[in-house]
């Protein structure tokens, strides 16, 4: 069955830097895109990052550019958000999500059908 494993969250000082990985397994993932969301408590859940099939074409919300880089290793089957010069306002659950397709609608895959279970990335001193 499809799944999607997140991995590397934890507890990071302000101006630090986190690697989130996302383990797909169930699927080729070489056929379809990928996202990254993220949840803060209170707060409605917002889409990061995403990756088309192949890594040619990649998306970041107005937030995160320029401190977020995402990747995929589609031999491996993972899926990575490099999160640099992080920030309080970071600190949420984050999810990777399966696309129905190959391509990126904005910074969200068109049409997710599958989710992980999400990594807690808390940012504080």
């Amino acid at each position: 069955q499809v799944q999607l494993v997140e991995s590397g969250g934890g507890l990071v000082q302000p101006g630090g830097s986190l690697r989130l990985s996302c383990a797909a397994s169930g699927f080729t993932l070489d056929y379809y895109a990928i996202g990254w969301f993220r949840q803060a408590p209170g707060k409605e859940r917002e889409g990061v990052s995403c990756i088309s099939k192949s890594g040619g074409s990649t998306y970041y919300a107005d937030s995160v550019k320029g401190r977020f880089t995402i990747s995929r290793d589609n031999a491996k089957n993972t899926v990575y958000l490099q999160m640099n010069s992080l920030k309080p306002e970071d600190t949420a659950v984050y999810y990777c999500a399966k696309g129905a397709y190959s391509y990126c609608s904005g910074s969200q895959p068109r049409g997710m059908d599958y989710w992980g279970k999400g990594t807690l990335v808390t940012v504080s001193s």
